[in-house]
């Protein structure tokens, strides 16, 4: 496994680490578990790091050197990509792997050519397409103009592509990719740490509405913010972000927003959160809200429903499969704080409900999204790779050989005219 800028190794929280440094790891951890061997392959960015750390049974985490062993940000590393692929290279002349399963565009890029010099089936999941960041954030989308095309170039080479939502599936067809190499496979959920017994982060007794994630401008945040002035008694809690919020940007944002609507006395920013204690922060939540603008998937939402709390969520990408409207959640538009207070408003106003819903989102958690069900629909993925690999070596050799045959008719053709 390739993930350039999402390393195994490093919790959710920062500005370019999210809910792909998780799958990553419990998807490898989960392939592990099943008896696959797997080697996740990140960047350097810490020139202390050890070139090989166990992450657990059966999973490694491999250092690789991609410009300077620093952080970057993710949009930076597009000039350090041919260091990586000559990295990755040197690795695989050392230990052939069978599947290469590439994280994010710029790992797809990078593992391409190494894998296919190798003789690796490549797989291939973006778990956020440029076309889609495009559409949404318009002038703001810091993306390198190179990347939508790229991006299309790579899942016509992969030998399978891993949609993590039907919408990302369609978003890939209407890039002109073929539906053959696509197969749908969403992101899981541990269920036995998120789970609805244990304890519960300390509350106050005013009802509350918690936000966990990255505090980009895109996840919905200053939405949420807003639609709380319209949510009498209610607080919000906010996790995420740096470990001094008094010195993060984001924060700094939300706390003007929150002034100017009135509530800054209702919101409470939580800073960092230590994965470990992230199920008793859900678990002291009445409703979690996650109001993005768009979301490829979206692994909140799941750890919220494996927690058996309820789900506001807009109706976008991976959310629009995972919260079902009225049984697990409600759907709300994005960009509007007056719908997403109204829906607040009706289940904070019902207890049982919430409760209800609660109980049907840990069901769904536990029956669909568990990490070894996930890794297990994604090996079967790798193996439908590996044959179509070898069918390709196969109608490669045959082809060849049709053609030296081809040329040598052509050849003697033309001798006999003479």
């Amino acid at each position: 496994m390739v993930s350039e800028h999402a390393s195994p190794l490093v919790d959710p929280g920062g500005p370019d680490a999210g809910g792909q440094n998780v799958h990553v790891r419990e998807l490898a951890l989960a392939l592990g578990r099943a008896g696959h061997e797997v080697t996740v392959c990140t960047r350097r960015d810490d020139p202390d790091l050890a070139e090989i750390v166990d992450l657990g049974d059966g999973v490694r985490v491999r250092h690789i050197t991609g410009g300077p062993p620093k952080p970057i940000d993710k949009d930076d590393l597009v000039e350090h990509v041919p260091e990586l692929a000559d990295g990755l290279d040197r690795a695989w002349q050392a230990e052939r792997p069978d599947v290469v399963h590439a994280h994010f565009w710029m790992s797809g890029w990078a593992s391409t050519g190494p894998a296919r010099r190798h003789g690796a089936a490549l797989v291939q999941t973006f778990h956020a397409l440029g076309s889609v960041k495009r559409r949404h954030q318009g002038v703001e989308d810091t993306s390198p103009n190179s990347r939508i095309r790229v991006e299309a170039a790579l899942a016509r080479r992969a030998h399978r592509v891993i949609a993590s939502c039907p919408d990302e599936a369609a978003e890939l067809i209407r890039l002109g990719v073929p539906v053959r190499p696509i197969e749908t496979v969403p992101s899981g959920v541990d269920t036995a740490l998120f789970c609805p017994d244990g304890p519960e982060a300390l509350r106050t007794d005013a009802p509350r509405l918690l936000v966990l994630g990255r505090l980009v401008r895109r996840k919905g945040i200053d939405e949420t913010v807003a639609a709380l002035a319209a949510v009498p008694g209610a607080e919000l809690v906010i996790a995420g972000g740096s470990d001094n919020p008094d010195r993060d940007p984001d924060v700094a944002r939300l706390r003007s927003l929150a002034d100017r609507m009135g509530v800054a006395d209702r919101v409470r920013f939580a800073g960092a959160v230590r994965r470990d204690a992230v199920p008793g922060l859900l678990r002291s939540a009445d409703v979690v809200v996650c109001a993005p603008w768009y979301e490829p998937f979206g692994i909140v939402p799941l750890e919220a429903m494996a927690c058996g709390r309820p789900v506001v969520a807009t109706r976008v990408g991976g959310l629009a499969d995972t919260v079902v409207h009225g049984h697990t959640g409600m759907h709300v538009p994005p960009h509007e704080p007056a719908a997403l207070a109204a829906a607040l408003r009706d289940l904070l106003a019902d207890p049982a409900r919430r409760a209800g819903m609660g109980a049907a989102g840990r069901s769904r958690a536990v029956e669909g999204y568990g990490w070894d069900r996930v890794a297990g629909r994604v090996a079967r993925v790798h193996r439908h790779a590996v044959q179509e690999s070898t069918g390709s070596v196969r109608r490669t050799t045959a082809s060849c050989s049709a053609s030296r045959s081809s040329a040598a008719r052509v050849v003697t053709g033309g001798t006999r005219s003479r």
